[in-house]
Formats: structure tokens, sequence, C-alpha cells
């Protein structure tokens, strides 16, 4: 058996996880695996909400502090390693929880996802035209050829805009039909998600973001800029760390960039929950009371019944 337990950013994700591994057993019976694709890079902790090791009640994490903040995140990698986590947890008859908001790569690990090759003319043909023409063009393409993935992709992300046209260029198909339709990989997957009213969501996202800033968000990113965030892929681009990094160089103020980080959250979370929204295997929680016992009680009441 697996369990996942997904939903929006801010929405009470992972004090819930560590309630229901307490009821499941503790460290003994659960192990958890993060789907946060931000978690997965070492020392950025105080922009993603990383949880520390000391308030992890004893129950291994897997797939947080694996890359370097110079490395390339890729849902790929992330589904063959997370997959042997499953594997190697169910083998010393653990139950892994699988927690996290990335969309993607909840999916990746999850569902019946395949992920098409590489072309690197076509790859090298689409980074050149945000060099010389910004994402602007890219972005119409995507609009034109793939409506769908256009309508719950993260449009403002290089990376992914090139991805998503490297795959219907090479492939002459859309690239949604490769995003998950819903079918399981493994045989028993329990599927639970999380929300919060719209106004209680945006107060605690605006809660997190300033206390980020007040937790040394800035001092952090300084020192990952001294082991290469600046000209990172992937990193230099995470929400928190952008901002931060535009703080250090004068281009905000701190107050601007708190701002700027709560938005970004914001707009992540309701790509988040379109996202999930669209999987009718998931049962719903609403946390808008904070309750995190009621529904960890809930939750494992159902995992026992069936396991």
């Amino acid at each position: 058996m697996i369990v996942s337990i997904v939903g929006p950013t801010a929405s009470g994700k992972t004090a819930l996880s560590l309630e229901l591994a307490a009821l499941l057993g503790g460290p003994d019976s659960v192990e958890i695996i993060s789907a946060d694709a931000m978690q997965l890079y070492r020392g950025m902790d105080i922009g993603t909400a990383k949880l520390p090791l000391e308030q992890r009640l004893g129950i291994p994490h897997h797939q947080v502090d694996v890359l370097d903040v110079t490395d390339e995140a890729s849902v790929a990698a992330y589904q063959r390693s997370a997959r042997l986590d499953v594997a190697d947890i169910q083998s010393r008859d653990r139950i892994p929880i699988v927690v996290g908001g990335s969309g993607l790569y909840v999916s990746g690990l999850l569902d019946e996802l395949d992920f098409p090759g590489h072309d690197s003319r076509i790859r090298a043909e689409l980074e050149a035209t945000v060099t010389m023409q910004g994402l602007a063009p890219l972005v119409a393409e995507l609009a034109q050829k793939d409506p769908r993935a256009y309508a719950t992709m993260d449009v403002a992300n290089p990376r992914r805009v090139v991805r998503a046209l490297e795959v219907i260029r090479l492939t002459g198909q859309p690239y949604t039909p490769r995003f998950p339709r819903h079918t399981s990989h493994f045989e028993s997957v329990l599927m639970f998600a999380v929300t919060r009213e719209k106004a209680v969501l945006h107060d605690s996202i605006e809660r997190r973001a300033q206390d980020m800033m007040k937790s040394g968000l800035l001092e952090e990113t300084r020192g990952l800029i001294d082991v290469g965030l600046r000209h990172a892929p992937t990193a230099s681009r995470a929400t928190g760390y952008a901002q931060a990094l535009d703080v250090i160089d004068g281009n905000l103020t701190p107050q601007e960039a708190i701002e700027s980080i709560a938005l970004a959250t914001r707009r992540l979370a309701k790509k988040q929950g379109t996202w999930f929204r669209a999987d009718p295997r998931l049962t719903w929680f609403d946390l808008t009371d904070g309750d995190i016992t009621r529904v960890a009680r809930d939750i494992a009441s159902r995992i026992m019944e069936i396991g």
C-alpha cells in the first residue's frame, strides 16, 4: 500500500503527514517520500519551508536534499529514484507516504507517466528563441499547438515551456496526452488531498512569506550564491530565491520581495488546486479550521480498514 497526501502549498500537508505517520506507528511503520520539486535541493531550506530534521519525529524523509543547487531537477530522474524508494520502503514492510504539492512530480511517481526523449537541435532552437526574443513567442506557440497544456502549465517557467514544445516538435503530437491520465502505476494507492478556504489559505501564504524573510531567507540566499545559485538552471528561479536575489541586487526592497513571494505563491496554489481537482481518485479534506488531528484520524481509520 502507498498513501499520498497532496494539495496546494500552505494547506497543511506537512503537519498532517507527521500526525498521520505517528498514528500509523511512527518510524517503525512509515516513511515519507517528498514530492516537492524545490525541496530536492540541499541548502534551500527557508524558501521551500523544508521541515528541519529535528522536527521530523524520527520519520525518514526521502527525496529531500538530494541535489546541489547547480543541478537541474528532472521529473524523469525523480520518478526513477522515488520508485526505488517505494520498493525499498515496502521491502521493509513499511508504508510509503508521498507528500507534496508538485503535481507533475506526484504523477511522475504514482501514475503511468512516460517521458519522451530529447532532441538537442530542437532544444537549442527553442532556447535561442528565448534568448533573442523572450519567452512570449514560445508561449504563443504552445497556446496554439496544445491549449490544454497551456492552460495547466506554469508558462512563466522557460524550462517547462521549452520542454513541452520540444516534445511537440519532436513527436508531432500534443504534449498533453503525455500528462498523467489518472492511471495508477501501483496496485494499491490511497490518495488524499487537503485544502483551505481561499481567504485562510492566502493568509497562511502571506504569513509564510513574512516568516521566510524574518527567518533569514536573504542570508540563506547569500550562502547559496557562493555555491552557484545565480547560474543554476532551476533553483535560481524558485519562488523566494528569485525575489531574494533581487533584494540582494538592489532591485527590490525586502517588503516588495515579501509581496512578490506571496503573489507568486498564491498563483502557484491556484495552479496546484486546478491540477489536483482534476484527479477523481482523490478524497478531499478541508483544513480551514486547522484541525489536523481530526483529518489525520479519519485518514488513519480508512487506511487501517483496507490494510
